[in-house]
């Protein structure tokens, strides 16, 4: 009798954990691996996810404020995790959630957290998940202090697990609609910044955004993605392409601006100028790495909003140009390993036996 294939379980809580694993959960796939992914609604993750050839788990769970009500959706989250996985005695278990280790501990299923963020930026997702995970998934640079025996560092981002080159070609077929009478255009993301890790940050607010449309407009078409609600004066400029083909969006924009971590790290390993407008700006090692080092992001914190128009004209003028910043990305992907290939490899031969 033929044995029954492994399965892996992916744990998804936002659009950027599906981009994270795409590739990994297909070079899987094709291995002849079960894939489950748990899906919990937010943004346009479930989008993303639509006709994928995969056991797919949507949650839609109720959201609340406070310190007692993030117990208690965690709480819930392993409640309703912990049947799935023992519906699906997955091989290891794979996510951003600290859910995932709790569960995975009671259980006696390894259980890996893909991190990109420094350790005392995310304190709760390290006191309550790094320290039980078995693995942690982080770039060198990436600092976990104190869970650094956990960590599995290599040279790369997250962004090149899904936009390397092995696996990503930006297409303008995808995105015809964007290239009206032939014009550059601009794209501005808005992140929401309402997690628990974001408490006290500032980023692009509404005086900021139409200032921002104002400079920019004469050069191009002004695009804005966004993951909060949008005032009303901005949805005219709300980018119209399905989220799928959001990097083929990225890859031709002339700049990307935004207060989003993740799609300034996604323009930089695509070649794309790009600023970020937040209050994490020298907080992250992933990101000041690209800016330091490759010259592939600029970040600008709020209490300086000059500067961020002063980088802007900067760019503008064309003193650095794509030529410029793909030269750059080139030694940036020459230093960095293929990622994808490296977590795919990782969870074959770390399985459970």
């Amino acid at each position: 009798m033929k044995q029954a294939a492994d399965t892996f379980l992916f744990y998804l809580g936002h659009p950027a954990h599906y981009h994270n694993v795409s590739v990994v959960i297909q070079q899987l796939s094709a291995k002849g691996y079960n894939i489950v992914l748990v899906a919990r609604a937010k943004d346009v993750l479930f989008e993303l996810l639509e006709g994928l050839p995969y056991k797919i788990i949507y949650l839609k769970p109720k959201k609340g404020k406070g310190k007692v009500s993030l117990i208690s959706t965690v709480v819930k989250r392993e409640f309703v995790l912990y049947r799935i996985a023992l519906k699906y005695k997955p091989k290891i278990l794979i996510g951003t959630d600290i859910v995932i280790t709790h569960v995975g501990k009671l259980l006696g299923i390894p259980s890996v957290i893909l991190n990109e963020d420094d350790a005392i930026e995310v304190p709760f997702l390290a006191k309550f998940g790094f320290k039980y995970a078995t693995a942690v998934f982080s770039p060198n640079c990436c600092d976990i202090s104190p869970y650094e025996n956990k960590k599995i560092g290599y040279n790369g981002y997250h962004e090149l697990a899904y936009l390397h080159p092995n696996y990503f070609t930006p297409d303008k077929t995808n995105i015809q609609a964007l290239f009206k009478n032939g014009a550059t255009y601009f794209i501005l993301r808005f992140a929401e910044l309402t997690a628990h890790h974001d408490k006290g940050k500032k980023g692009i607010n509404l005086a900021v955004a139409k200032q921002l449309i104002e400079k920019l407009t004469p050069f191009g078409q002004v695009f804005i993605t966004s993951e909060r609600k949008l005032e009303p004066e901005l949805e005219p400029y709300r980018i119209k392409i399905h989220p799928k083909n959001i990097h083929h969006a990225l890859a031709f924009a002339e700049m990307y601006i935004g207060d989003s971590q993740t799609m300034a790290a996604e323009a930089a390993v695509l070649g794309t100028p790009s600023i970020r407008f937040n209050d994490f700006v020298g907080k992250l090692g992933y990101l000041e790495e690209l800016e330091h080092k490759y010259g592939l992001t600029f970040g600008i914190p709020t209490v300086n909003p000059n500067a961020l128009f002063s980088k802007i004209d900067e760019l503008l003028d064309k003193k650095y140009n794509k030529t410029t910043f793909e030269k750059r990305k080139e030694e940036m992907l020459n230093n960095c390993v293929d990622v994808a290939q490296l977590w795919t490899n990782y969870f074959i031969e770390n399985r459970k036996k």
